[in-house]
């Protein structure tokens, strides 16, 4: 898949499930969830230390699916970018902009989505290279900021995460958002297992989003 496929393909889905866990059981299953519930765009966050070996198996495993998208969150450096990447992940997300991180994403053709709160932030990485961008924390946020910053940076695609839920998904789209990226429903769920109980959120987040 291409950078150019990937971008598209996560424009087109506009959700991405971010997950974490502290085992490589629990990130791996809560990622399968997840797809059997149709979302099939996931994020594995590298505060798991099992995170590389998640995305590796992931890929293998739905190695004759080219809908599912597997990537990399909570990027902080482009040390990890780099293992991410070399175990399959198509995107790189951050929590916030990391300059070596964006170059060594845009040497290998991966898109790189940093958080940024601020329209200097915005502008630093649009000029990095960087096609979409994470609004974050989304919590610590009004909706209006997304039609305030695209109003003088119509080219913003953001993506808006922290504090996505089932109760302000639509909002966030709404208002301006070109997909939202959702998380601690299913990271709650998977510390205890729960993972039909994700399925069943995950199909939610589809039919709402149809």
């Amino acid at each position: 898949m291409s950078k150019s496929d990937t971008i598209l393909q996560l424009k087109q889905v506009k959700v991405v499930a971010v997950l974490r866990g502290e085992h490589l059981d629990e990130g791996t299953n809560a990622a399968i969830a997840c797809i059997k519930g149709g979302i099939d765009c996931i994020e594995i966050a590298y505060t798991n230390p099992f995170a590389s070996d998640i995305i590796r198996h992931l890929n293998q495993h739905y190695q004759d699916r080219p809908s599912v998208c597997i990537g990399a969150g909570t990027v902080l450096d482009s040390e990890t970018a780099k293992s991410a990447i070399a175990s399959g992940a198509k995107f790189i997300v951050s929590p916030s902009f990391n300059a070596q991180a964006a170059t060594l994403c845009n040497r290998y053709a991966i898109p790189y989505l940093p958080g940024c709160m601020t329209v200097t932030e915005m502008v630093t990485a649009l000029e990095a290279g960087c096609e979409i961008i994470k609004l974050f924390p989304g919590n610590a946020l009004n909706g209006t900021i997304i039609s305030s910053v695209k109003a003088p940076l119509p080219q913003l695609t953001l993506m808006v995460t922290g504090g996505v839920s089932l109760d302000n998904a639509k909002k966030w789209l709404l208002k301006g958002a070109d997909m939202i990226g959702i998380g601690s429903e299913f990271n709650k769920l998977a510390s205890k297992k729960e993972f039909e109980q994700i399925t069943a959120i995950a199909k939610q987040y589809k039919e709402l989003l149809r």
